[in-house]
């Protein structure tokens, strides 16, 4: 267990946007930790508000959206700071990888101009330290030829190259906290691992805390130390990883767990999905809102709000019956391993 001090804690936050539908609530209610040096997974179907949590965090919502609740990175509420100061948070101390290289670069500037703009912003260079400290980050990174590439434009780059370079944006300053919001999405198998092990060496190296969106709960297993799972802006369970995959608590988890697909076993059984679709954010059902979908659905479900109950220190999970479902998820691994 790792037993660092706590570099970031949220409590009680909620993201709300007013539409003509109604008030979607992406974010509703989240808490947790993040430890010194900690990875923490982030995992859930699209539209679960796993990005709108992360630049919550980085306070990167439009002005529009309602925001609510403490998020209290190494003793600062960064909800109470002015714009000003946050942004001198924003890309020095926390640092965020965004989805997609290819949209979040301007294609009209070369690598070197984007990576010198982080380092003379945050670290005072001049133009010429800040040029040397970028093709040392490309270095780092692991772009081939560095020097006769750092002046090329995006688009001259693949999309694991630009993956890269969005890496090095992101540590140019080495940030205490990164967040990596899906950072492997558009790449190849081969290219995503290089990826992940390179941003593993970098961030261990550094002693980097991380927050790791995605959807790909065998990224999640490769590279972090607790999971949160997220359905409907909420928190619906929230673990060690090897607790997590071995004995989940939600039938949402269950859920996810099962979507796997087991290249061992020699069952060839259709690949299993949950069935339905998320919820509205907008017109959220009385009850659980995973309720349509959830295999152990009763009456307390669709009536009552399910409890956020503690499995153990480190294990919570939102629903009725939690207990039941870690029971028998406790029973199935005790029977794999005879």
């Amino acid at each position: 267990m790792n037993h660092n001090p706590a570099i970031l804690t949220v409590r009680d936050l909620a993201t709300y946007f007013e539409t003509d539908n109604g008030t979607v609530r992406a974010v509703d209610g989240i808490s947790f930790d993040l430890k010194k040096g900690e990875t923490l997974g982030i995992v859930g179907e699209s539209g679960s508000g796993k990005s709108v949590l992360n630049l919550s965090l980085m306070q990167l919502i439009p002005e529009s959206a309602q925001s609510r609740g403490e998020i209290e990175f190494d003793g600062i509420n960064l909800l109470g700071l002015p714009a000003e100061e946050i942004r001198k948070v924003r890309g020095k101390r926390i640092s965020m990888i965004f989805q997609d290289p290819m949209t979040s670069l301007n294609p009209f500037r070369t690598i070197s101009s984007q990576l010198m703009e982080v380092s003379t912003l945050h670290m005072g260079h001049t133009r010429q330290e800040a040029h040397h400290h970028a093709l040392m980050m490309a270095k780092a990174v692991g772009i081939p030829d560095a020097a006769e590439r750092i002046d090329d434009y995006p688009h001259q780059f693949s999309g694991g190259m630009l993956q890269r370079v969005m890496i090095a944006m992101a540590l140019s300053c080495d940030p205490e906290l990164l967040i990596a919001d899906e950072p492997t999405t558009a790449l190849d198998v081969t290219i995503q691992a290089q990826v992940l092990e390179l941003l593993r060496e970098l961030t261990t190296r550094n002693g980097t805390s991380v927050i790791l969106v995605t959807h790909d709960l065998g990224v999640i297993a490769g590279m972090a130390d607790r999971v949160i799972v997220m359905y409907a802006g909420k928190i619906f369970e929230q673990a060690t990883t090897r607790t997590l995959f071995s004995r989940p608590a939600n039938p949402y988890t269950v859920g996810l767990l099962r979507s796997i697909p087991d290249p061992d076993s020699e069952e060839r059984n259709e690949l299993y999905q949950i069935p339905g679709m998320p919820p509205d954010l907008a017109s959220l059902p009385d009850g659980c809102p995973f309720q349509e979908r959830c295999y152990r659905v009763e009456e307390v479900c669709r009536n009552q709000h399910p409890p956020f109950i503690e499995i153990d220190q480190d294990h919570h999970s939102l629903c009725h019956f939690s207990n039941e479902v870690y029971a028998e998820s406790r029973a199935a691994a005790a029977k794999e391993k005879r």
